[in-house]
């Protein structure tokens, strides 16, 4: 493949012989459909000056359209906001869509599904268990007042509490990188779904904060976090899982 010629690469209308000038996409690959190991495809492309502005998303879209129509990923908003793109680039874990395309210390870019999940296909990680466990908190309001059509508010401050919280989109880039939550993940929660706890838990609205620490004081579902930070180097929305968790290790201990 690397001695024929190959037309119309990224967002470039010349035609050029495989080179060292070329960019490399290499793409972990895997489908249960064929009886076989995971393998990784290679493409090269030529990024022109323009395309240097690029997002892994939009090269990911080059290729599916243009050159390969079997590889699959998740993908929706292309904002950041739905977070259904996380993936493994270069080594972290990050949201394709909001990573831009750096060759400037290698000429590879090295792409995998979020690591220490089942793999559904390609790209696409199995998150089944992650959103069990989102379910397990109950992510919502309980609060057994009677409003007679009146809103349920909360003072200035209180609204500022959620700050660093609310913004969590579940994209699993922080439960996906945590050494603990690779061990335990069918008892430990991870950070994603314990900072999404401590949002509820810290929410003046709701009155069962105590039910739901009491869910949290088990041997596993919050003290198997060790403060290794990695869900805070990753976090796509620059948020502090740990932070909550430590926190939320002191309320149980109260």
């Amino acid at each position: 493949m690397f001695i024929q010629k190959i037309e119309k690469l990224i967002f470039n209308e010349d035609i050029f012989f495989v080179s060292a000038n070329y960019k490399y996409i290499r793409i972990y690959r895997w489908n249960p459909s064929l009886n076989i190991k995971p393998w990784f495809n290679i493409y090269p492309i030529v990024l022109n000056e323009t395309s240097t502005q690029l997002m892994v998303l939009d090269v990911l879209f080059k290729i599916k359209n243009d050159f390969d129509s079997t590889l699959a990923f998740r993908r929706s908003c292309r904002e950041g906001i739905c977070g259904s793109c996380a993936m493994n680039i270069n080594g972290l874990n990050s949201l394709a869509c909001l990573k831009p395309t750096n060759f400037q210390n290698s000429s590879f870019l090295t792409i995998y599904p979020l690591p220490h999940l089942f793999v559904i296909k390609d790209l696409i990680s199995d998150l089944t268990n992650f959103y069990n466990q989102f379910k397990l908190i109950k992510p919502w309001l309980i609060n057994n007042k009677a409003y007679n059509n009146k809103f349920n508010l909360q003072s200035k401050y209180d609204r500022i509490l959620l700050d660093g919280l609310y913004e969590c989109i579940l994209c699993a880039c922080c439960s996906s990188s945590c050494p603990s939550y690779w061990w335990n993940y069918d008892k430990y929660l991870g950070p994603a779904i314990l900072l999404q706890t401590y949002r509820w838990i810290i929410d003046s609205r709701d009155e069962n904060s105590l039910s739901r620490l009491n869910f949290l004081n088990n041997k596993f579902r919050v003290s198997k976090c060790h403060n290794i930070f990695n869900c805070i180097k990753v976090c796509p929305k620059k948020l502090n899982p740990t932070k909550a968790i430590n926190i939320l290790k002191n309320l149980i201990a109260e």
